[in-house]
């Protein structure tokens, strides 16, 4: 089966449902997402979006919110970029007020922002501590219901269309790669889509199920990088995984409920087992420091006494406090038999956010012609070595008008290639024991947990490496002569985005940001 449109978008979070209104009023836009629209990391993103209002706020101006993000990101960031987002910033979320989103505001006409670590004023708008949520429930009904847009869920992205598929060898650093589309599963009825587009836009989020922990939900397996990166596109910074320091600790829970960092800027403090409160022990900024920092520091407190978690204290912020600004938290801890307003929360660093990803420019165009990639699953330049807390998102609704806005210049010049082939899967047949695929992932779990976490070794990288190459030999093996599955292209996705990240580990010399190496010190 073969689909035309103007623009295909790849996944359905905050950048790719953004970048679809956008478009739609300008051509034909083809959403394919994994699971429903509601599945993506946006949807489980609590505490906000970062942004400058003058008006609104007259401690904040843009250079604070500018040195903000280039000190978390320890300046290893794209200046150019980091002032281009704080300073568009503001229109974008006017954008998302325009389609229907209500931030809260503490009257009837001023915001009420949030201060979270790394941020020098409460700049963050939020929605109670379900701003993901609400926002994805505004943005999806918009698009489900616009004539312009057509929607696949359930359907999997298989791999990129490049010249490759005609016959030519491409190779990395190429200039001349042009993206034509992908190749697409229906997960409904087995059959596998040629979606053809003028241009193709990634935003597939990121990559957290390779870890055993996380605040990502399950379809977060790197496959927007895995198939840019299969379709020789540049990726970079993959060493850069944030792990958020409080993620509820409860065994086997995935994903991990996320205790957001707006909890700690309302005066919510951590402390070990036995009470003692450590991080100003630490940092001059306590438990207001950048995430790398309390992340880095509570893993070195469990490494030292054996425990599993920590605690968060929250029982000085409040009741009332707690009940207007975090509800959606106080009601999950419930179910667990915590009352946060009384009792300590355990806690745990858990994979959160990848701040590097696939190259792109300061538009989101990547290395390959009519190509782009916008969200967590693109290395824009704003985040550098670590990520300020709220800027996800921030970066998501300004990196979508961007592409946006750039695709409109060369959309022209691309045209619908009608040579490309069918996807040929002659000869395959259904694996004889998914259980194999299944036990492959954990294994990978397992070995990006325990050897490519907060704190690194080389010794540890260079046996991840051996063991994640071992494991992609056997899965493409099984790939060759099996017909297509949603468990074998995770696999096979995530297998890739472990080898770009041990691979970038290795070559990084230095500590810096999310990087720690015990042999670089």
């Amino acid at each position: 089966m073969t689909l035309v449109f103007d623009y295909l978008v790849i996944g359905s979070g905050l950048a790719g449902l953004s970048f679809s209104l956008y478009a739609a009023e300008y051509g034909k836009v083809c959403i394919v997402t994994k699971k429903s629209l509601y599945d993506s990391n946006t949807y489980y993103a609590q505490g906000g979006i970062a942004c400058v209002i003058k008006d609104e706020n007259e401690c904040d101006d843009y250079s604070k919110h500018i040195e903000d993000t280039l000190k978390a990101g320890s300046y290893l960031n794209n200046r150019e970029v980091v002032e281009m987002v704080v300073k568009e910033g503001y229109e974008r979320v006017k954008d998302l007020i325009k389609w229907g989103v209500n931030f809260d505001k503490k009257d009837k006409k001023k915001f009420d922002l949030h201060k979270e670590g790394g941020h020098s004023c409460p700049r963050v708008l939020h929605i109670k501590d379900v701003t993901g949520k609400e926002i994805i429930k505004v943005l999806a009904n918009k698009v489900l219901t616009h004539k312009n847009i057509t929607v696949f869920q359930n359907h999997y992205a298989i791999d990129l269309i490049t010249q490759h598929h005609l016959g030519y060898e491409i190779k990395r650093g190429m200039e001349n790669i042009e993206c034509y589309g992908a190749y697409v599963f229906d997960t409904n009825t087995s059959l596998i889509k040629k979606i053809l587009a003028r241009i193709t836009v990634v935003c597939t989020g990121g990559i957290g199920n390779i870890y055993l922990v996380t605040t990502n939900p399950e379809i977060a397996t790197g496959d927007g990088i895995a198939m840019c990166y299969r379709a020789k596109a540049e990726c970079e910074n993959m060493e850069f995984i944030q792990f958020h320091p409080t993620a509820f600790y409860y065994p086997f829970k995935r994903p991990a409920l996320l205790i957001t960092e707006a909890l700690r800027g309302a005066g919510a403090e951590l402390k070990t087992k036995n009470g003692y409160y450590f991080m100003k022990d630490y940092s001059v900024d306590a438990e207001l420091s950048t995430r790398d920092i309390v992340a880095r520091r509570i893993d070195m407190i469990l490494k030292k006494t054996g425990d599993e978690y920590v605690l968060l204290d929250a029982t000085k912020v409040g009741k009332d406090k707690i009940l207007k600004n975090f509800p959606n938290i106080y009601r999950e801890l419930l179910k667990f038999g915590i009352n946060m307003t009384k009792d300590p929360i355990p806690v745990c660093p858990a994979a959160h956010y990848l701040c590097g990803g696939i190259k792109t420019n300061k538009n989101g165009k990547t290395t390959i012609n009519f190509l782009y990639a916008i969200g967590e699953c693109a290395s824009t330049g704003l985040h550098g070595a670590n990520r300020l807390a709220s800027n996800s998102l921030l970066e998501s609704i300004v990196f979508a008008h961007k592409a946006f806005q750039d695709s409109l210049n060369i959309i022209n010049k691309a045209s619908i290639n009608n040579k490309i082939p069918n996807w040929n899967e002659e000869g395959t047949i259904y694996p004889k024991e998914m259980v194999l695929i299944k036990s492959y992932f954990t294994e990978l779990q397992l070995i990006m947990t325990n050897y490519v976490g907060i704190i690194k070794s080389n010794e540890r990288l260079n046996l991840a490496l051996d063991k994640i190459m071992e494991l992609a030999k056997k899965t493409e093996e099984i790939y060759k002569k099996s017909k297509i599955s949603p468990q074998l292209l995770e696999l096979r996705n995530a297998i890739s985005v472990a080898y770009l990240i041990v691979t970038f580990a290795i070559r990084r010399k230095e500590n810096i940001g999310l990087h720690y190496n015990i042999d670089n010190e």
